[in-house]
């Protein structure tokens, strides 16, 4: 299974935009909404073709309110995630698979609270189910995304803020040097 992973933008909830909206909410009313992160929405699609359909339907509202679309596909990567770029780009064949792992984006994970530079505990609606790694202020968020090209087997260190893990996403190269 593909997932889908959309990221909001910190001045809206994601999931009530998405959810209030007619049209939106019949693009996502065959799935099993998620939440793996702070103030995301996350489905499982049969395959990149249709997460990538999926991507296309919503685009109105994730050039409003969404700060990331992501993509997991087992297929390409088991734990790093693909641009919304990337996973157009992988499907239509003009990116080999084995190829898209040069350029990374990586993410901090942190607690919502601090990525919002708060101290406030709570976190979100409490709607949807949380699939995503809590800590004791709940859900993590990614935050500060650093650019990185591998050139080897390993990744250098996150360092931009301390945070409890961190979240890879593959892009595209225009991506990369925009």
């Amino acid at each position: 299974m593909t997932t889908v992973c959309l990221v909001g933008n910190e001045d809206c909830d994601l999931r009530y935009e998405l959810l209030s909206r007619e049209t939106s909410r019949e693009a996502l009313s065959t799935y099993r909404l998620q939440r793996p992160f702070e103030n995301s929405v996350a489905v499982e699609t049969i395959s990149l073709g249709s997460a990538v359909s999926l991507l296309n339907d919503l685009n109105w509202y994730l050039v409003r309110f969404a700060e990331a679309a992501l993509v997991l596909e087992p297929s390409v990567s088991e734990t790093e995630w693909l641009s919304r770029a990337l996973a157009g780009a992988i499907r239509e064949g003009s990116v080999v698979p084995e190829e898209s792992g040069t350029y990374l984006k990586v993410y901090g994970l942190a607690r919502a609270a601090d990525a919002a530079g708060d101290d406030d505990e709570s976190v979100g609606d409490g709607e949807g189910e949380s699939v995503g790694r809590e800590t004791d202020g709940g859900l993590l968020r990614p935050v500060e995304p650093m650019y990185v090209t591998r050139t080897g087997p390993t990744l250098p260190e996150y360092d931009l803020r301390d945070v409890e893990e961190t979240l890879h996403v593959r892009v595209t190269e225009a991506e990369f040097g925009g």
